[in-house]
């Protein structure tokens, strides 16, 4: 029989990489409880204090040929990555604190790691963010950057780009900061040209997010969205990021409820078993929790969250079992629980016959504990995409849209949420630039 289970070989070979030689720098937006999380964490595994649980970059593997060949090397092993000794931090935060400082008010750590590292995250210190009140109504910045116009603002972030530039190889912007308020695109972000033209008139449609991608871009730099915000998912965005070779990936770290909806309902539909309704919400107390308190900067957050349901179940397809589904998200803001998010769900499934069945979840999860190895494998995995000839060019990295909420898809395409998909299309592409067989589990060669 001819089928085999590692079939589709990529037959133009391995893609070319450009080695992960000398220091890569990455510049994270907003210097609260997840990135201060990453950084510490990063530093406390360079030390030897703990493992990198969480990363798929560091800890995870990849099968390649048949099950009975026996290989399955590390991830890291498997692709060029850049290696944690080699990581080298910066940022902007509109609090002037240095990130040790972050991180004892973020109290997502224990006072004796971040004591065991202190010296490091002290040496840290955040430069002034662009920010306006407007697009975080919960937050009251102090270190935050002037000038004439947006433009003058993007000019100012670039050139905090390129004095970094002088002591790094390679550079990935990561957004770890707050949710913004709701937006839709306008005509300011059709172009590059309509855009700079926004930035010079302070368009009200251009957020503080857009103005770091857009700095990033232009000066050919990976970004990465790690919140809900209308930032990358833009013409003028993919323009920049085609034209100067910067991938960009999102949006919304998938950590918490997402995370469990993203394997739950695919278990349904696979089941064929019915959905009634869904109740989530969740209780949250650091300041994702207060800036998610204003109803403009949930909206945008609700709209994340909501999608995920309607792409995994198909209603369209199999209206007898999800065309009714009453699906409601709430967030709370509970300020004694901080950093330690309890999300619940109340699932409502229906089966044989129509019976009724009810499914309860109480995830008491670490929010930034979640978030923060996702950020590390994304910075990593952006920069290699940066590296390889097929993938820099192309804009949206939609492989990696096993780490979001809401993954960015070329236009017209609907995006995957399904956590198992997202995890075969993450490998597969790796497999693919390797040039290796791509996996799809037939399995029918084992017996011929």
């Amino acid at each position: 029989m001819a089928t085999n289970e590692a079939s589709d070989k990529n037959s133009a070979g391995a893609t070319k990489i450009e080695p992960a030689k000398g220091k890569l720098g990455v510049m994270v937006v907003g210097m609260g409880a997840v990135a201060t999380t990453l950084v510490a964490g990063v530093e406390a595994v360079r030390k030897g204090l703990a493992k990198p649980i969480g990363s798929i970059t560091q800890m995870g593997t990849v099968r390649l040929g048949k099950r009975t060949d026996g290989r399955t090397p590390l991830l890291k092993d498997f692709v060029s990555l850049a290696d944690l000794n080699d990581v080298v931090f910066t940022g902007w935060d509109i609090f002037p604190g240095n990130m040790y400082e972050a991180a004892s008010t973020a109290k997502v750590l224990d006072k004796d790691l971040l004591q065991s590292i202190r010296p490091y995250l002290e040496s840290i210190q955040p430069m002034p963010a662009v920010f306006d009140q407007y697009y975080v109504k919960r937050l009251h910045g102090t270190n935050v950057k002037q000038g004439k116009n947006k433009r003058d603002l993007a000019e100012q972030l670039r050139a905090d780009i390129r004095e970094f530039r002088k002591k790094t190889d390679r550079q990935v912007m990561i957004w770890c900061g707050s949710t913004e308020i709701f937006l839709h695109p306008s005509a300011v972000h059709d172009s590059v040209a309509a855009f700079e033209k926004g930035l010079e008139a302070n368009d009200v449609n251009i957020a503080p997010s857009q103005i770091y991608a857009y700095a990033a871009l232009s000066e050919g730099i990976p970004f990465v969205n790690g919140a809900p915000n209308l930032t990358v998912d833009l013409p003028v965005m993919l323009e920049l990021s085609k034209k100067n070779n910067a991938p960009v990936c999102g949006k919304d770290f998938k950590t918490g409820q997402t995370m469990m909806k993203t394997v739950l309902a695919p278990a349904f539909k696979a089941r064929m078993l019915g959905v009634a309704g869904w109740y989530s919400t969740n209780i949250l107390g650091n300041r994702d929790g207060e800036v998610l308190d204003d109803p403009e900067s949930f909206k945008t957050k609700e709209e994340s969250k909501l999608g995920v349901l309607d792409y995994i179940l198909q209603p369209d397809l199999y209206p007898d079992l999800y065309a009714n589904i009453f699906h409601k998200v709430r967030i709370n803001y509970y300020p004694p629980r901080g950093d330690n998010k309890e999300g619940w769900d109340n699932i409502d499934i229906f089966g044989w016959l129509g019976y009724p069945m009810q499914i309860k979840v109480d995830f008491l999860c670490r929010d930034s504990i979640l978030a923060a190895p996702i950020a590390l494998d994304l910075v990593l995995l952006m920069d290699l995409a940066k590296r390889s000839e097929e993938l820099r060019g192309i804009g949206i990295q939609e492989w990696l849209s096993f780490f979001f909420k809401s993954p960015m898809t070329p236009e017209g395409l609907y995006p995957e949420h399904d956590l198992f998909i997202q995890s075969m299309k993450l490998k597969n592409t790796l497999r693919h630039i390797q040039g290796e067989e791509l996996i799809t589990h037939l399995g029918l060669e084992y017996y011929d």
